[in-house]
């Protein structure tokens, strides 16, 4: 690898004065998307059904802004700390100027559309004139090819190090960091491959081991016998965990869902039952939400609940449901109010189930069900169910109140998405670690193919990427620890997060060559672990729907 001259002088100025020229070009693009959709001083759906690719690529401009503004942030509570190295200061350079960049030129919303500028309604005078000195200096010099040829060369020097680059958080969440990391190197990586090929179970022994470090009660409260941390460690264990197999990552997200919606809707009775079981990780919850032909629909949910006496029966079918043989408790999302009544006549009930297996996934009256196979996001299985007459407790009712289940699961989609944000960084990381080792040991033509410049660009590209949403997610999770509205954030970290966590998988995979693609090397399987992830908890589609519906609401 050549040497470069040191990273930008003053960086932590330069980043922070490129942002106001990022804030320029979003609301030009807000303004030109606006111009689309927006139909006597009101949103026209219409409209925003017409000019979906121009209203989806105003998410995607904010989406870079907010991710700019947060890098800028890190450098310079990084310099304040005095842990800004080298190897941090040319994540945050390549990285902004490559977001600057694509801001000005066209930003990738997917492998084949691109949101131009132009398509937004922006004028290239205008969008000229938001150029400023700072946001010229790093998409000229932040991510060139001696800039790259340094981070590839720091990053092969660290020798597979656990990180590549400060993430920037405190001693506390560092060492949980640590102790998370050390778990799914000795317990997780070593078998994890081999439960993807077989469609396994993660054993129970795993589960039992994460519920004595309390990752189930990860951020309940400490009265219901949770560690009662904040969502920015939850972040953190998602992150570490994912990193090792995201089927493990994701063992504690049904836990996280469900505690969340009996804190938040909850009557003191139903806490005082579930949050210690869920935290103990005695009970394991699943989330029934999802219907066949119904997607991210939920006003169109049939699945119907009838009161009988103490119990409510339950009737209709529901799919894509994770850990549903296995789980103990659903929080099962039904129609009480008549078929018209749309979201307000949902309710969420605490459905209680005793435990199946392969031979017997559901072994209760009235409910049903069979294994989706699935090309990855295995470890769990997923199920679809149907529910016949099946009985649910009337206490169970979540609240106690009928035709509050939508506006109860809303209140979780901010913790949900923040955490499918860090399993989705966690995905990519494990994807560069792959790529960066066997670019390492793979000899072509006398050296490491890591030498060559275009198998290192991938890597200082995923590195890069990788700590730009890393602290947008972050900055999502303090957010929501500090009780402000977080929804655009956090859907904007798991929709950066998720294309992120795709386009590494591909691009290392391609680093393996022909190895990549034979089911024995462990990149075959992130590859299909990574792309449920723009699908999950909002598809890709659906989040930058609305993100830029609350844009042009917070600007009209």
């Amino acid at each position: 690898m050549t040497s470069s001259p040191n990273p930008l002088p003053n960086l932590d100025s330069l980043l922070a004065a490129a942002v106001p020229a990022a804030d320029r070009v979003l609301e030009l693009a807000r303004a030109g998307v606006a111009a689309l959709v927006i139909e006597d001083d009101k949103i026209s759906s219409a409209a925003i059904e017409r000019e979906q690719r121009a209203v989806h690529g105003l998410s995607w401009f904010a989406t870079y802004t907010e991710a700019l503004r947060q890098i800028a942030r890190y450098a310079d509570r990084m310099i304040g700390d005095g842990g800004f190295g080298e190897m941090e200061a040319l994540l945050c350079q390549i990285g902004a100027g490559e977001y600057l960049s694509q801001m000005f030129t066209g930003i990738p919303m997917s492998q084949t559309e691109i949101a131009r500028p132009q398509d937004l309604g922006i004028d290239p005078g205008d969008l000229a004139g938001c150029m400023n000195e700072a946001a010229t200096s790093l998409i000229m010099s932040g991510n060139t090819s001696k800039t790259r040829a340094r981070l590839a060369a720091l990053i092969t020097a660290s020798d597979g190090a656990d990180m590549y680059g400060d993430a920037g958080l405190n001693d506390t969440l560092e060492a949980f960091r640590s102790e998370m990391r050390r778990f799914a190197n000795e317990k997780v990586l070593p078998e994890a491959h081999e439960w993807h090929l077989k469609n396994d179970y993660i054993p129970l022994e795993i589960i039992a081991q994460l519920s004595e470090l309390g990752v189930f009660g990860l951020t309940i409260p400490e009265e219901y016998g949770g560690l009662g941390m904040g969502k920015e460690s939850m972040c953190v264990v998602s992150e570490e965990l994912s990193r090792g197999y995201i089927g493990v990552g994701s063992l504690g997200t049904r836990s996280e869902i469900a505690a969340e919606l009996i804190l938040g809707g909850g009557t003191n009775e139903q806490k005082q039952k579930w949050l210690p079981k869920i935290a103990s990780g005695e009970i394991l919850p699943t989330a029934v939400f999802t219907e066949p032909n119904t997607g991210s629909d939920l006003a169109s949910l049939k699945t119907r609940a009838v009161r009988d006496g103490d119990v409510y029966r339950i009737t209709g079918n529901k799919t894509w449901i994770t850990h549903a043989a296995r789980a103990d408790v659903m929080t099962l999302l039904v129609r009480t109010g008549d078929g018209d009544s749309g979201y307000r006549g949902l309710s969420m009930f605490l459905a209680e189930k005793p435990r199946g297996d392969d031979a017997d996934p559901f072994p209760i009256n009235g409910m049903s069900g069979s294994e989706i196979e699935v090309l990855g996001y295995r470890g769990m299985k997923e199920y679809e169910i149907g529910f016949d007459g099946f009985e649910v407790k009337a206490e169970n009712l979540l609240g106690g109140i009928e035709g509050a289940g939508f506006k109860q699961l809303m209140q979780t989609f901010e913790s949900a998405r923040i955490q499918t944000a860090a399993r989705a960084i966690g995905v990519a990381q494990s994807a560069m670690d792959l790529g960066l080792r066997y670019a390492n040991e793979r000899i072509q033509f006398g050296k490491p193919i890591a030498e060559f410049p275009r198998v290192a660009d991938k890597i200082v590209m995923m590195a890069a990427e990788i700590m730009m949403v890393r602290q947008l997610t972050y900055f999502a999770a303090r957010e929501k620890d500090q009780d402000r509205r977080c929804d655009l954030e956090a859907g904007m970290a798991k929709l950066l997060a998720a294309r992120i966590a795709w386009s590494s998988a591909d691009n290392a995979l391609q680093i393996h060559g022909g190895n990549g693609f034979a089911l024995e090397y462990p990149i075959s399987r992130v590859l299909c672990d990574a792309r449920i992830l723009n699908i999950f908890e909002g598809a890709a589609e659906i989040q930058a729907q609305v993100i830029a519906r609350r844009l042009l609401e917070k600007g009209n």
